[in-house]
């Protein structure tokens, strides 16, 4: 039953992950270092059970996948296994972001569906960063000041996070037609957390030259570079 628990927590962390360690996440560690010692097998079992559940209310609310795209529980058990794995750190792999959007076609519902969810990524990453800066300063490892600026800029980089956003992997796509006969597409996008940090590097690292002093080398030591 405990493991049980604890693979339910892990398969219901949509959209979320952490690139510091403070003193709240030390049970969630402890949880993921026993997450890791379930066998394969059994842990593909409790995702297929998940899955199963998740993709019966999909299916009722009218979402289905296009011909030839891989089945609905396929692409959610992708989904989940994805959001179980971890680096050798013992944290998350990688960031899911998801979004739906309407259009009159397939094809410009999916293109602005992409686009919310890179969206929703660079939300996360802006979050992050910032709970990052917070968790430096409480090492001692930053003063408030460097950290209000440096947070100052995060929270007013989302879009240039955004562009920075590199390589995305699509791991699910479904549709359903709504009342009006439009088509309405939800996507979820996998991104490498490594490369979240990069992105967030890039998009405010010249932000910060351009205040003087060491911010840029401040956020490279914030972010582990």
């Amino acid at each position: 039953m405990k493991k049980l628990m604890m693979v339910a927590m892990c398969l219901i962390m949509v959209a979320s992950v952490s690139f510091a360690e403070t003193s709240t996440q030390k049970e969630i560690r402890k949880e993921r270092q026993e997450i890791r010692k379930l066998a394969k097998k059994e842990l593909n079992a409790r995702v297929g059970k998940t899955v199963k559940k998740e993709a019966k209310r999909l299916s009722k609310e009218g979402w289905q996948v296009k011909p030839g795209a891989l089945p609905l529980e396929k692409q959610l058990e992708r989904v989940y296994l994805m959001q179980c794995e971890y680096d050798e750190n013992l944290f998350p792999k990688y960031i899911m972001g998801e979004a739906s959007s309407v259009g009159g076609n397939y094809d410009a519902a999916k293109t602005a569906a992409i686009s919310l969810a890179i969206t929703n990524l660079a939300g996360q990453i802006q979050t992050e960063v910032v709970a990052l800066v917070e968790n430096t300063v409480g090492n001692k490892q930053l003063s408030a000041e460097d950290a209000a600026s440096i947070t100052e800029t995060v929270m007013g980089s989302k879009n240039l996070i955004s562009q920075s956003i590199g390589r995305t992997i699509p791991v699910m796509e479904c549709y359903r037609i709504n009342s009006k006969k439009n088509n309405e597409v939800l996507v979820r996008l996998a991104y490498n957390a490594e490369m979240a940090k990069e992105a967030a590097r890039k998009a405010v690292r010249q932000e910060l030259e351009q205040k003087g002093e060491n911010l840029h080398e401040q956020l490279d030591t914030v972010l582990g570079f």
